[in-house]
């Protein structure tokens, strides 16, 4: 007769067999753990999508550090945030102990301490890593106004500015730039510009105004600004092995709506830019976006409309998605269910609401014979998790009791010397390290606005004709297209900004 399966090597036959996977640990049943028994999530099945959540000191981090590690030895580019710095340790080897070896044992695993190629990130000048930056325009009207919190007329009012500025060719790189064109747009000669196509009333602007002196004085203006990240940069290989990029955020911890806004101008930026790959045998990079409900908190249903479209379509581009939350009740059921792979940590249940986000979460997954899910995800030690992802097929796998594989770099920080180290060996310092203040839509009101320079009586021009005086004075636009120094201004940037300025879904520009 033929030898009888476990319940654990039962659960496991649903996985990927294949060594073209994500290994997560060993199944675990009646406390016991098979090493033989893989949790794995198919490579090609990646860019599918998934979310890792559970309560805080459970083990998301360090489930996170190994998601990276094995898709960066696949050759796959992974971006994340590192809010805490914990992450950093993915550039160095890790270190052996009895907690790591017995651990190994438990799964399986033939541990051994490992680097890995990271490049470190920052929002602006005042973080430790190579500071990276958005135009006002590329960044668009939606995303900005989530940062700002505007409502949805003052959000209005900004497209209604932007879609000015870009019919125009006043290019809006930094905050300034943003400003002078709201300020110009309230004067009598732009209330003038602006007759056909709506207005923008003074309360409405005073609003503005004052959000951007807020985010200025949180130093969003180092953040705005050019040269602007180019997403090719995210998607790189070192010696075959994809390269970690690190967004050091521990400087922006009181500004979330800043860093989570960001992290999806970058998931829109790759969304725009990347071409369609169908579907790949492994994606072409995963974005693991963590503390994922600021994303979430107080967005319009709009907002959260266009996250949902993005998520459905980016995987064409083959490009993975991971949100990274303490509840699965923290994303919104129509993003809740484009997302393949489910990676739960231990919930706690102390209070009606936690209760209540334990049974939404049980609904969440497939039955199973194998374990009374209300009481395993309240049951889960450090560095294990409930998961299910998406099979080679494309089902959905078993649930499974994971205890997860121990990551091989180092699961401590760095520090932040050797970061701005790093940092500054990187092939990205010089291209991102120094901020560029070409002329743009601030210069160019500023030279509309000045005073002309009075010229010697002898080289003043001769006196025009009759006809020529009857002729009407030029606009406030002509006048500013006019200038020498703004024609020059659009000859040298004629590459860069096309002939139209489109935007995409979340209104960041198309390049």
């Amino acid at each position: 007769m033929p030898e009888q399966s476990s319940p654990a090597q039962e659960i496991a036959a649903g996985y990927a067999t294949s060594g073209n996977a994500v290994e997560l640990g060993s199944v675990v049943v009646d406390g016991q753990v098979d090493a033989g028994a893989r949790v794995r999530i198919p490579l090609a099945m990646m860019n599918r999508h998934g979310l890792v959540a559970g309560a805080t000191g459970t083990g998301k981090t360090k489930t996170l550090q190994g998601l990276a590690e094995q898709l960066s030895n696949a050759g796959v580019p992974v971006v994340m945030a590192d809010v805490k710095g914990d992450l950093s340790g993915l550039s160095h080897p890790g270190a052996s102990n009895d907690k790591v070896t017995a651990r190994a044992a438990d799964t399986g695993d033939d541990w051994a301490p490992t680097a890995y190629p990271v490049q470190f990130l920052s929002l602006g000048t005042s973080g430790i890593g190579v500071p990276v930056r958005a135009t006002i325009s590329g960044f668009g009207p939606i995303l900005l106004s989530k940062v700002l919190g505007l409502n949805d007329t003052q959000e209005s009012t900004l497209g209604l500015i932007f879609h000015w500025a870009d019919s125009k060719g006043l290019p809006l790189l930094d905050t300034k730039d943003l400003r002078s064109v709201i300020t110009h747009l309230t004067s009598d000669a732009g209330k003038a510009d602006l007759q056909g196509i709506g207005g923008v009333s003074s309360a409405t602007a005073g609003v503005i105004l004052r959000a951007l002196s807020n985010l200025d004085a949180q130093g969003g203006n180092e953040f705005f600004g050019e040269p602007e990240l180019v997403v090719a940069d995210l998607i790189r290989q070192t010696d075959g092995k994809g390269v970690i990029s690190l967004l050091e955020l521990g400087n922006l911890q009181g500004k979330p709506a800043l860093f989570s806004t960001f992290l999806m101008w970058l998931l829109a930026e790759l969304f725009e830019e990347l071409p369609e790959e169908g579907d790949l045998d492994a994606p072409k990079l995963v974005f693991f976006f963590d503390e994922a409900h600021l994303l979430f908190h107080d967005a319009s249903k709009a907002f959260l409309d266009r996250i949902e479209q993005t998520v459905k379509l980016i995987r064409s581009k083959g490009v993975g998605v991971f949100f990274c939350t303490q509840l699965p009740t923290d994303v919104p059921n129509a993003v809740l269910s484009q997302l393949g792979a489910r990676v739960q940590h231990a919930l706690r249940a102390f209070t009606p609401d936690d209760q209540k986000a334990l049974t939404q979460t049980v609904k969440t997954y497939p039955t199973t014979p194998h374990y009374e899910l209300d009481k395993a995800l309240t049951s889960l030690g450090i560095g294990e998790a409930i998961v299910t992802v998406l099979s080679e097929k494309g089902a959905p796998t078993p649930v499974a009791w994971t205890r997860l594989r121990a990551p091989r770099s180092l699961m401590d920080t760095i520090g932040d010397d050797a970061i701005k180290q790093a940092a500054a060996a990187s092939e990205l310092h010089g291209k991102y390290s120094q901020a560029v203040d070409r002329e743009s839509a601030y210069e160019m009101m500023a030279q509309k606005m000045a005073p002309p320079a009075e010229q010697p009586r002898a080289e003043q021009p001769p006196e025009q004709s009759a006809p020529a005086r009857e002729k009407e004075e030029p606009g406030f636009i002509e006048q500013v297209m006019g200038n020498s120094a703004v024609k020059s201004f659009f000859r040298s940037a004629a590459s860069a900004l096309g002939r139209e300025i489109t935007r995409g879904v979340f209104g960041t520009r198309r390049r």
